[in-house]
């Protein structure tokens, strides 16, 4: 016991020593900081130098917490220290005091094993609370010398915590199989599936933070995209990756992915808008907006009558289209081709007997003025929009929608008809996304920014002059003039507004942003347009995607990976999969597996690390009943720690659906009226799945009806709600 508390008080002291460091290095980067403030250089030098500045005391601040959790000690007789960030001795040659935990010498951490001890001799895990040292547990890699202390493990002791507000990073209890998926250096898609509770994932923003850490020059600038099936899902994740020092990460669900939208909604149409077979439908709705006149338009101008037939306009239609360019780009072919022909045909009839062709100067003074006359037009400009429209995607797909003539038209399934206004749902977002390229942008603000731009350029090169007018120059004088330094465009660009957000918010407004890396959560749940939308995301194709082919609730989601991925990366994915549950103890994972069992026979369960002792129960009530039953749980569960939940159908009171609370974890779950969640064919048994393993600690089940078999043989509880 003597050797215990002589380590113990030599491990505090050590610890104490790399928080002085790190308060050390805090205390200097705001010096550096402010410094940069108040410094000078040009405002894009400053600026640069802020934020990286910026960066480096957030990296600092979140390594407060947990600062250093462990320490190898090697076969040669060195110590490593393995922590959340590197820390260096500057007075003796940087030599490393805190190996951060994703550098390659901390590997051994995370993967040695009696077996394979990776030439070490001890694991040493810390216990901590806030900068304290509370105690250690060592594991020995070979015959232990007598004066090494057990206890129970780290991992143990942080799957068994109550659960607080949001996913935990599991930097200090990173698993052998785990850190193989995290530190993996494939460069295209990796898909990670595992069951419930297999911590996937937890291992995917791991694997986000590490490919930070030894690619960084090439993802930071352009940032990682998050993708999860739920807000509540993105605010229980969205600590894990700030906690490591990252923050250059852009959270969304596919329901985000159109700038301005931000849709939850799900319709009955999923599987129809999901599948590709859409596009022609998209394609087919845009050609029928590229319109013929059954009849002449007539356009009457100050000095004769024009008009477009059906001639004109066909061959219009043919150029416009033939030009490759999108729908609101192709509309200036198509008004030149209508133009050239009104022009020629009016030219022709003002200069009848006094004009010829040979004149061309007078020709083509004639044709600007017709020209002028047809933009001046309400009749033409009129006849141009009900011909070749400027359309946006909502208002296209909004009139396609609602109209069975137009679905119709563009071969399309006469379910996706809706009522006028119905609100957007998810499965139409990667429909408004592939139609902004179809169409492509509303040409009107492109010309507006333009304009803008140059009559800054215009009011900055007249100061410049006005400048150079007011100097008072002799003729023998060889004097350097502003005019001579830059240019009215320089001068604009100068005074220019420069875009100051995070990345993290621009690249969430721009459409256009591409990203370097993508994490796809659930993403058994995405249909095929889904891909599509995050492949153009990504153009480098580089993708961490996580799921659980068993738990896919959507009729439009995976049913391989394969299949999703093959036609975008073929050869370039590979397949790791996660069979630990750390999560549900073995006695509710017994549940579920039965349940499993039924509607997907082929998947094996994840085989649980843990049992806490406690059985799952059941327990029959009335109709009348169900609410005071569940208040009953409410108010049991609000003496213990941790969290608790209510999962079940919509209309019962206090519960959210299995679909909302995926990918999220309680300590006890009081699930109600499973029978009419199973009810539901497929998607419920996968639903009900899903709800049976958000329990980490406690489940209960209240019914009205008759279980599922699945569930028959749960017990009912001796006296109350508590087991």
């Amino acid at each position: 016991m003597t050797c215990y508390e002589d380590e113990l008080r030599s491990e505090r002291d050590y610890v104490t020593g790399l928080y002085t460091r790190l308060d050390t290095e805090r205390a200097r980067a705001k010096e550096r900081y402010a410094a940069a403030l108040r410094g000078d250089g040009t405002l894009v030098e400053r600026d640069a130098e802020v934020r990286a500045l910026a960066k480096e005391m957030q990296r600092l601040d979140v390594a407060d917490d947990g600062l250093c959790f462990g320490r190898l000690d090697a076969v040669s007789g060195e110590r490593l220290y393995i922590g959340r960030i590197g820390i260096f001795d500057r007075d003796n040659d940087f030599e490393p005091l805190l190996l951060d935990w994703r550098a390659p010498l901390a590997r051994a951490f995370y993967v040695a094993t009696a077996a394979h001890p990776e030439d070490m001799r001890r694991r040493r895990q810390f216990h901590t609370r806030g900068r304290r040292v509370l105690d250690f547990t060592d594991e020995v890699f070979g015959r232990p010398s007598g004066d090494e202390r057990g206890g129970e493990s780290a991992l143990l002791a942080a799957v068994n915590a109550p659960r607080g507000e949001g996913m935990r990073d599991i930097v200090a209890t990173i698993q052998a199989e785990q850190d193989a998926i995290i530190r993996h250096d494939h460069t295209g898609v990796m898909v990670i599936e595992g069951g419930p509770g297999t911590g996937k994932t937890v291992v995917a923003l791991h694997r986000v933070a590490y490919l930070l850490y030894t690619q960084r020059a090439r993802i930071e600038r352009h940032g990682v995209l998050v993708i999860g099936p739920n807000p509540a899902f993105l605010n229980h994740i969205s600590r894990v990756l700030p906690s490591l020092g990252e923050t250059n990460v852009v959270f969304m669900t596919t329901g985000d992915l159109v700038p301005g939208l931000a849709v939850t909604a799900e319709d009955s149409a999923a599987e129809l808008k999901g599948s590709l077979k859409i596009l022609d439908v998209l394609s087919a709705a845009v050609a029928d907006r590229e319109r013929v006149p059954e009849q002449p338009l007539v356009i009457e101008l100050p000095d004769v009558t024009v008009q477009i037939d059906v001639d004109t306009a066909k061959w219009a239609v043919e150029e416009a289209r033939g030009s490759g360019l999108p729908h609101n780009y192709a509309r200036k072919v198509f008004r030149e081709t209508v133009e050239w022909v009104l022009t020629e045909r009016a030219v022709s009839r003002i200069g009848r007997g006094w004009l010829s062709r040979s004149d061309k100067g007078a020709w083509e003074e004639l044709r600007a003025d017709v020209l002028e006359d047809l933009e001046d037009s309400a009749q033409y400009m009129a006849a141009l929009d009900e011909l070749w429209p400027v359309l946006t995607p909502q208002t296209l797909l909004a009139e396609l929608y609602e109209s069975r003539e137009r679905l119709q038209a563009a071969g399309a399934d006469e379910r996706l008809w809706r009522a006028d206004g119905a609100a957007w749902t998810v499965s139409d977002v990667p429909l408004l996304d592939e139609l902004v390229d179809l169409l492509g942008r509303d040409t009107a603000a492109d010309i507006a920014a333009a304009k803008a731009w140059e009559d800054e350029a215009d009011y900055a090169e007249g100061v410049l002059e006005s400048m150079v007018a007011h100097e008072d120059l002799m003729d023998d004088e060889d004097v350097l003039l502003a005019t001579d330094l830059l240019h009215g465009e320089d001068l604009a660009d100068r005074f220019t507004e420069r875009d100051n957000r995070e990345l993290s918010e621009r690249a969430a407004a721009d459409r256009e942003w591409t990203y370097r890396h993508v994490v796809v959560d659930e993403a058994q749940e995405l249909s095929e347009m889904d891909w599509r939308v995050l492949m153009r995301r990504c153009p480098s194709k580089s993708f961490t995607v996580v799921g659980d082919l068993a738990q896919r609730r959507s009729p439009a989601g995976a049913r391989s990976w394969a299949a999703m991925l093959e036609p975008y990366v073929p050869g370039r994915w590979v397949y790791r999969s996660l069979s630990v549950n750390y999560r549900t103890p073995a006695e509710i994972m017994s549940v579920a597996a039965a349940v499993l069992a039924e509607f997907a026979p082929d998947v094996e369960p994840p085989e649980s690390v843990r049992s806490t002792g406690v059985a799952p129960w059941r327990r029959q009530v009335s109709p009348g009943e169900l609410a005071s039953a569940i208040e009953e749980f409410v108010r049991t569960e609000a003496d213990r720690d941790g969290t608790c939940v209510v999962i079940g159908p919509p209309d019962v009171p206090g519960a959210v659906a299995a679909a909302d609370v995926k990918g999220l974890e309680f300590d006890a779950v009081l699930l109600v009226e499973p029978e009419r969640i199973f009810a539901d064919g497929p998607r419920g048994a996968s639903e009900l799945y899903v709800a049976l393993t958000r329990a980490t600690q406690r489940l209960g089940v209240l019914h009205c009806g008759p279980l599922p078999s699945a569930l028959a043989g749960l017990s009912e509880p001796s006296i109350t709600l508590q087991p």
